[in-house]
């Protein structure tokens, strides 16, 4: 048995306000449990994108949270889970005016092969990404950049929203 207290994870660099892995500190093997709190505007994931591998739930505890999809973007409101099959693209925000609370579960615990997909300014439209994470001044940075290109298509510092520099 593992037990831990959320709080006492470290908040994670990502584009949510607070988006703590539960995964390694479970001792986890088979599944990725992510924590996330998401301000208005923010959002679960670095791009619209996909996993080859992994099949994706998530559960909403409070707040409303909007997925893009495919199809038309779907709102799913606390108390309910929403899951996404391998392959399908989906983002999640935060679109309305309170925090959202919300825990992902992903099966199996690999993504396999990912698309990330950012608009990107050079090559005019949205192109898969990669995410790179490296040191600015002592504090961790996460930043994506076209692969077609190289072109910078977003940078978050630990709580930041979707690509901003605060």
């Amino acid at each position: 048995m593992e037990r831990v207290r959320v709080d006492d994870v470290e908040n994670d660099v990502q584009p949510a306000a607070v988006m703590r892995k539960l995964t390694k500190p479970l001792g986890l093997t088979d599944l990725a449990i992510n924590y996330y709190e998401l301000e208005p505007g923010d959002s679960f994931s670095f791009a619209y994108h996909s996993h080859g591998v992994q099949e994706e739930v998530f559960y909403v505890i409070e707040g409303t949270a909007t997925f893009d999809t495919d199809e038309d973007p779907v709102e799913v409101d606390a108390g309910e889970a929403i899951r996404f099959d391998r392959g399908e693209f989906q983002r999640g925000w935060n679109r309305g005016e309170e925090r959202v609370v919300a825990l992902a579960l992903g099966a199996p615990l690999e993504y396999g092969e990912q698309v990330k997909l950012r608009d990107c300014p050079t090559c005019g439209e949205p192109t898969d990404n990669r995410l790179e994470r490296v040191d600015g001044d002592g504090e961790e940075i996460v930043v994506a950049y076209c692969r077609e290109c190289g072109t910078e298509t977003g940078r978050w510092y630990r709580g930041s929203m979707d690509g901003e520099v605060p």
